[in-house]
């Protein structure tokens, strides 16, 4: 009982603090997610330094997430040729050729894990920027729209919610067991449902896109989050462990929470950019 108070108590502070950054401004929105952006970088660094042989610098593959995303939301507010970027291209340089000088053991994989924090980690968080910043020409500046981001992050949580209570009611099929013995194809279809009515409430409420390029969003939600949640469970298994990080009292580290996004987003970016090509 202790821990389920603990859980809902972190998950509404989360929800609420999540919510009201995303809402507030795009500054407010572009703090919290280059913080949480660094931090799970760093949370994934440390996960890969327990593996033996495995010395990646924690540091640096921080400061290349944070510079990472700091490259897009810059872009987002201010859309002109900056050099910021090329400062992301030193660090990355500088983590290929660190190695030549260290004399580790396994520099092919310090290369690969380093680099591994920037595309699994870094990269998703980089891209909500994309989401939230949205073209209206040449001429003038991307207008943050904030519905966007936080529709991912709505989509997720219906899934995870619906899909659970489905799955305890109905749950017989088992959807990927070697990996998630508790998830199923009955949980799995019934957050998807409800995703979909979320997606017809949002297309009521913010007619930005058609109804039916909502329900399409909130199907590579579900269907990419799912992934997403599947590989970081495999990740853990791997690690042997339960958690990836202890930040958040009751729901783990901060990877276990935007497991889901850290697929999800790059899948809606390229789902908007198809259909915009239509």
């Amino acid at each position: 009982m202790k821990n389920l108070i603990q859980r809902v108590i972190t998950g509404i502070v989360f929800g609420v603090v999540l919510i009201g950054s995303i809402i507030c401004s795009p500054f407010s929105f572009g703090l919290l997610f280059c913080l949480i952006s660094a931090m799970a970088t760093a949370e994934f660094c440390n996960l890969m330094n327990r593996q033996e042989g495995i010395e990646i610098n924690r540091n640096l593959c921080v400061l290349g997430s944070t510079i990472l995303f700091l490259c897009f939301f810059y872009y987002g507010i201010y859309p002109v040729q900056t050099g910021i970027f090329s400062i992301y291209l030193v660090v990355l340089i500088y983590l290929m050729i660190r190695e030549l000088y260290l004399k580790k053991d396994n520099p092919l994989n310090n290369w690969a894990y380093a680099m591994f924090s920037q595309i699994y980690v870094g990269l998703p968080f980089a891209l909500l920027n994309v989401l939230a910043f949205q073209d209206n020409g040449a001429y003038s500046a991307p207008q943050y729209v904030f519905i966007m981001p936080l529709s991912i992050f709505i989509f997720i949580w219906m899934n995870d919610t619906f899909a659970y209570f489905t799955g305890m009611l109905l749950g017989k099929h088992r959807l990927f067991e070697r990996i998630s013995p508790k998830k199923s194809w009955e949980g799995s279809i019934g957050g998807g449902v409800f995703c979909i009515g979320a997606a017809f409430v949002l297309a009521h409420f913010f007619p930005i896109m058609s109804t039916g390029l909502w329900v399409g969003l909130a199907l590579v939600v579900v269907v990419f989050g799912t992934w997403g949640d599947l590989t970081e469970s495999l990740m853990k298994r791997f690690l042997g462990i339960k958690d990836s990080g202890n930040i958040l009292p009751g729901h783990g580290g901060l990877l276990d929470r935007f497991d889901s996004a850290i697929m999800a987003i790059p899948a809606a970016v390229f789902y908007l950019y198809i259909v915009s090509l239509f």
